[in-house]
This record gives C-alpha cells, sequence and structure tokens, in this order.
C-alpha cells in the first residue's frame, strides 16, 4: 500500500523532471540556433566585402561556411522537432496515467461500497420497508373506520 502511494508522485515527479529537462534543451538548441543565424549573417557580409575587394576565392569561402552554418541550423530544427514531439509524447503519456489512476481510484471506491451494502442486506431491508408499509396502511385503515354513531349513520345509507 505504501509503496503504491509513495509511488506515484516519484513518478509524476518524474515526469515534470522530464519536461523540464526537455524545456532547458529546446531552449539551448533555440540560443545555439540565433548564434549560427547570427555566424551566417556574418559570412554573407564578410562574402559581400571580399567580392567588392575583388577577393573571389575568400568570398567563396565564406559563402561555404555560410551554406555549413545553415546546414548545422537545419540540423538544430530537427533536434527542436524531435524534442517538441518528444515533450508531446510525455504529457500525452502523463496525461493517459492520470485518467488511469482516477479511473482505478472510481474503481476501487465502487468496490468498496458494494462490499458495505450485499444483496441479503438489500432484501432484508426491502421486506422490512414492505412490511412496516403494510402495518401503516393497517393502522390507517383502522384509523379510517368509522366508530360509534358515525358507524350507524353510514350503515343506514
Amino acid at each position: 500500500m505504501f509503496a503504491r502511494m509513495f509511488g506515484k508522485p516519484k513518478q509524476e515527479a518524474n515526469a515534470v523532471t522530464t519536461l523540464d529537462k526537455l524545456n532547458e534543451t529546446l531552449e539551448m538548441l533555440e540560443k545555439k540556433e540565433k548564434v549560427l543565424n547570427k555566424k551566417a549573417s556574418a559570412e554573407v557580409e564578410k562574402a559581400k566585402e571580399f567580392t567588392r575587394a575583388k577577393n573571389k576565392r575568400a568570398a567563396i569561402q565564406c559563402l561555404k561556411r555560410k551554406r555549413l552554418y545553415e546546414q548545422q541550423i537545419e540540423q538544430l530544427g530537427n533536434f527542436q522537432l524531435r524534442i517538441h514531439d518528444q515533450m508531446i509524447m510525455l504529457e500525452g503519456a502523463k496525461a493517459t496515467t492520470e485518467t488511469v489512476d482516477a479511473l482505478r481510484t472510481g474503481a476501487k471506491a465502487m468496490k468498496d461500497m458494494q462490499k458495505a451494502v450485499n444483496i441479503d442486506d438489500v432484501d432484508k431491508t426491502m421486506d422490512e420497508i414492505n412490511e412496516q408499509t403494510e402495518n401503516m396502511k393497517q393502522i390507517q385503515e383502522a384509523l379510517a373506520t368509522p366508530i360509534g354513531a358515525a358507524a350507524d349513520f353510514d350503515e343506514r345509507r
């Protein structure tokens, strides 16, 4: 019982910790992407300067580095997509687990209630209710029966 009680918070804490770690990683990847974008832009500017200076070879080298940065940016984008996918799956799994736990709790409560009331007790209670109802009807009929002069008056009609 205690293992079940203490196991759930740890599992939920693990999910929250994992989501936090995924968020941190996502932020780190976004920062790297910004840095690489700045580097790629800087290479374009350098290439323009080398072109103006008629240094075609250096300009081509700058464009090649820019292409490498763009490939890294694309790779980082794929990493971010995978992390988003993992976060969505983890959040869905967490929601599923919470739903199953809630359903399990409801089923246990219903089972406990059924243990408190069995069919023999219900039958016995219904028999007692029917008996009391019949007794009440007899009492009401007895009270409704005219007595004395009213009874004689009722018979003459």
